[in-house]
């Protein structure tokens, strides 16, 4: 089984090729307890700053099919990296929220499930994924947890249209599709 699913998610990332108001907020996500002594990077990782790099922002446009009118200037407050995609009548927040350990990693993620809803989760994406109430997308991998907030999308994207939860799906495919640890 655990052979079937490496060899799925390999598909997957061959499938995607290259490297790349009232929004949900996961820096409200309380810090989780833990006895562990590992502590968060004072600084963003590569892989954290690569969501908002050029290369992701070309690898985004490329399997949503429309570019961005402006990425804002990447923010890092309280071990959260985040960035907002700007577009035509709505955005898309992306962030990365870097922990310590597997424990931490774990307790966050679930403590936006919890937050956010989880109301399906994602087979093959990350180390675990769901998708909330409103469509956004939440992946865990190594000690990173991805955020991609759609809820202040408009209900349709380019063309073919995207809804709101379909562009939060491709974004995180897209970004998974060449997340390193790093």
């Amino acid at each position: 089984m655990r052979r079937v699913r490496l060899a799925l998610v390999a598909g997957l990332l061959l499938l995607l090729g290259g490297c790349a108001g009232g929004l949900l907020d996961p820096a409200s996500v309380p810090p989780p307890a833990t006895t562990a002594a590992a502590v968060a990077p004072a600084q963003p990782s590569v892989s954290a700053k690569m969501v908002c790099e050029p290369e992701a922002q070309d690898d985004i446009t490329e399997a949503l099919g429309i570019a961005a009118q402006r990425v804002e200037t990447p923010t890092w407050k309280d071990h959260l990296y985040s960035c907002r995609y700007d577009y035509a009548g709505g955005s898309f927040l992306m962030s990365v929220k870097e922990l310590a350990d597997d424990l931490t990693t774990t307790d966050y993620y679930e403590a936006l499930g919890k937050q956010l809803g989880n109301t399906q989760s994602i087979d093959g994406l990350g180390q675990g994924a769901f998708i909330t109430p409103n469509g956004s997308v939440v992946v865990r991998k190594d000690f990173k947890v991805l955020l991609v907030d759609d809820s202040t999308l408009p209900p349709k994207l380019a063309s073919p249209p995207l809804t709101p939860s379909n562009v939060a799906m491709l974004v995180a495919k897209t970004i998974m599709g060449c997340w390193s640890g790093t």
